[in-house]
């Protein structure tokens, strides 16, 4: 009979069988001392992160105004074309929601090799009224089941704002500061976003889809107020979204007050002079950020600037590959 060991020594086995115990031996007490384990509560001192993961929104592209990029297929071959590794999807940029044209947008990010890593929608629940309410809490539910039909793990929900400021240009103007409804309190607009999002997780737990509580203005405009909330209701499908541009003042001490429970971050860049301001933003420092609180997801590119997209989004992302390096 041939043996499946190389001819030799009578011990030929039993040799072969030892250098595999020294082997796995030596393998195990090299780990052990190299990499503490999850119990230890220690990190890692000598394993390399994974290499950081760009998308870039749809957003970037359209801006709510160029319509010779709103079309969500163009963006996606562009951004494949452009070296991003995913797309954050705006649901206000999409002009039709049948699920065959979920699905085109689907295969197109597969055969572009892009994962479809966020989908950014918006709502509201800082009223008084409650069928206003309802709608908003239907609404974030339909746009969940979106993300599931597109195979998208994470979206972008708001609190809403007052809207006592009329406009949002006028809101930007005011550096996203506005006052309360007259008679109501902000603990009045909390237990409301509260109650609607909570309305909102049996539909992200059935769907796989993380909600990730944004910084956008109105009660979500301070990390306090982001927080309060994600605490309050203590799910693991609510965490937070980061945006870097959205926090204007002392915005590195205030975006480490939510990057542990950071699910995507969005990077914003103004090249041109931005659509309503701009931030000189160090995004090394960002970088290591988080670095420092173990953040693994993708980092998704808002450009916010006035220069074309189309040269402003490659040199957007030429400059995160260097600070994020």
């Amino acid at each position: 009979m041939n043996s499946m060991f190389p001819a030799g020594s009578a011990g030929s086995f039993s040799g072969a069988v030892s250098r595999r115990m020294l082997a796995k031996s030596l393998i195990a007490a090299s780990l052990a001392t190299a990499v503490p384990t999850a119990c230890s509560g220690m990190q890692p001192q000598n394993v390399a992160l994974r290499r950081t993961r760009f998308a870039v929104s749809t957003y970037s592209f359209w801006q709510f105004q160029r319509q010779e990029y709103r079309d969500i297929l163009r963006c996606l071959d562009l951004a494949a074309e452009w070296g991003f590794d995913g797309v954050e999807i705006l649901h206000r940029q999409m002009t039709d929601e049948s699920n065959a044209t979920m699905q085109q947008i689907k295969q197109r990010a597969f055969v572009n090799g892009l994962d479809l890593c966020g989908f950014s929608t918006h709502q509201g629940w800082v009223s008084p009224d409650a069928e206003q309410r309802k709608q908003n809490t239907e609404h974030t539910i339909h746009c969940i089941e979106m993300a599931y039909a597109m195979g998208i793990p994470t979206m972008r929900v708001n609190t809403g704002r007052w809207g006592t400021s009329g406009s949002f240009d006028e809101l930007m103007a005011n550096r996203g500061i506005e006052p309360e409804l007259e008679g109501y309190t902000e603990e009045d607009g909390f237990g409301w976003v509260i109650g609607g999002l909570e309305e909102c997780l049996p539909a992200a737990e059935r769907c796989g889809v993380t909600l990730g509580l944004e910084n956008h203005w109105g009660l979500g405009r301070t990390p306090e107020g982001v927080m309060r909330i994600v605490r309050a209701i203590d799910s693991p499908w609510l965490k937070t979204t980061l945006d870097t541009g959205n926090f204007l003042e002392d915005p590195y001490d205030r975006l480490e007050q939510m990057a542990d429970d950071a699910v995507l971050v969005q990077a914003k860049t103004y090249y041109g002079g931005g659509l309503w301001y701009s931030l000189d933003l160090d995004y090394p420092r960002i970088a290591e950020l988080l670095r420092r609180h173990r953040f693994g997801g993708y980092v998704s590119l808002e450009f916010e600037g006035k220069d074309d997209p189309g040269t402003a989004i490659p040199r957007s992302l030429e400059m995160l590959q260097k600070a994020f390096h």
